[in-house]
């Protein structure tokens, strides 16, 4: 009787002998804000989501408006976003399977130590808001739909505030670019806590508003409907929404600091 012996191939012993999984898992397409991307927040935390996960996280960082409208054409897996009537219009079109809270954070305004509005120490936004476009002294938004942007719009209209004149800079950047203009502008911008903390020293702008509760910045995360877009990795995305408000996600978040300080404080119920 003849004996046979089959030679397994080489990639399938390694995994079996180094007990490595054969097949990595699918990567996840993340599409998110500039502010977990730009204060370094996922830079700490997407490893750890990986190695559990056993696959790749591909993070496309926009503003939260470009990020929705990424879930909505199917070119994303997953979004993480601040920006609470824009996710909320996204669920009602069904192109979210769900929405969790994930953390939160706030909003500060910042310029520069001379502060020619005289906004220094106020919790009052809309009224510093009404001082900086009196000071004509340059006002650098995003202008680009994100969250943040999103925010501002909606304080100069609560201070009837008519955006024309050279003051106002809509630079349609992201925040990281943004802070850098008004540095250099020596100007003011709307920003969020973690984002700021991380380009502080490159800027030379100062904290000059903050303790509003209008400045309140809650994060979200929202798969894709797999029945809007059937191709969409959302087992993937599932998983990832499933560690972020997980205790162990939760802690990873809570854990990332700049300089000693805490930057998002978790959310997930």
């Amino acid at each position: 009787m003849k004996k046979w012996i089959y030679a397994l191939p080489v990639w399938f012993c390694l995994g079996v002998s180094s007990g490595i999984p054969v097949f990595a898992a699918e990567d996840i397409r993340l599409a998110t804000t500039t502010s977990t991307e730009n204060s370094g927040l996922l830079k700490v935390i997407l490893p750890i989501f990986e190695a559990k996960y056993g696959g790749k996280v591909r993070v496309i960082s926009v503003g939260t408006g470009a990020a929705l409208k990424l879930g909505e054409n199917g070119d994303a897996d997953v979004v993480l976003v601040h920006a609470r009537s824009l996710e909320d219009k996204f669920m009602a079109g069904g192109f979210g399977s769900g929405r969790r809270d994930v953390m939160y954070n706030d909003f500060v305004i910042v310029g520069p130590k001379n502060d020619p509005a005289g906004v220094r120490g106020s919790k009052d936004v809309i009224a510093a808001m009404k001082k900086i476009s009196a000071s004509g002294a340059k006002f650098v938004s995003r202008g680009d739909e994100s969250g943040t942007h999103q925010m501002e719009k909606d304080y100069w209209k609560s201070a009837n505030i008519d955006l024309k004149g050279a003051w106002y800079v809509s630079s349609g950047q992201g925040m990281g670019q943004v802070l850098t203009m008004a540095g250099q502008f020596e100007g003011y911008a709307l920003t969020d806590r973690a984002t700021y903390a991380a380009y502080k020293d490159k800027t030379g702008l100062e904290t000059l508003v903050e303790g509003d509760p209008k400045m309140f910045n809650p994060y979200g995360i929202i798969a894709v409907n797999p029945q809007k877009h059937p191709t969409v990795n959302n087992q993937g995305a599932m998983a990832m929404v499933n560690w972020i408000t997980s205790p162990q996600g939760q802690k990873a978040i809570a854990d990332f600091k700049i300089n000693g300080v805490q930057m998002f404080f978790p959310s997930a119920k």
